[in-house]
């Protein structure tokens, strides 16, 4: 079966998939080197005004570095957010990742929903058989409707 050219979906074999992520210009790992090389200079300058009789200034380092780390953690937990959809055979999966925890959804194809849970701009609301999923968190509220239009041609036309 062949299917026509998705803007959001990449097919394979029978398959077609949506992989839908969270727009990071920089990885975890990146941000941890970032912060280790903050970290050292701050604490580099820090501990130089020490010496030289700025006594208050380090423990404003610290603080600061507490802080800065603190945000990177809320950063880095949540970069790897993602949604999965994936439409093989007579099966409709809907994987969201948010913060490491990752919930599940299976759907059948022929009973499934797809529409916007208030407006046009609002997430996508899948459901059926008792199951509800919201997915597109990831894509501008524009895209939306394209998405939902997209998946609903792939579902009539698998």
């Amino acid at each position: 079966m062949s299917y026509p050219a998705f803007r959001f979906a990449t097919v394979r074999g029978q398959a077609i998939h949506w992989f839908l992520g969270r727009n990071c210009s920089v990885k975890p790992a990146q941000l941890g080197w970032l912060y280790l090389s903050l970290c050292l200079v701050t604490l580099g300058i820090g501990t130089f005004l020490w010496f030289q009789g700025a006594v208050l200034v380090l423990p404003f380092a610290w603080l600061e570095l507490a802080a800065v780390g603190v945000a990177f953690l809320a950063y880095a937990r949540h970069a790897a957010d993602r949604e999965h959809i994936s439409l093989s055979g007579r099966r409709l999966v809907v994987e969201t990742e948010n913060a490491g925890r990752v919930e599940r959804a299976e759907f059948n194809r022929d009973w499934v929903r797809v529409e916007p849970a208030v407006d046009d701009r609002s997430l996508i609301e899948v459901s059926g058989q008792g199951r509800r999923v919201s997915v597109g968190r990831h894509l501008r509220p524009e895209l939306r409707p394209v998405l939902a239009r997209e998946i609903r041609r792939a579902l009539r036309e698998a």
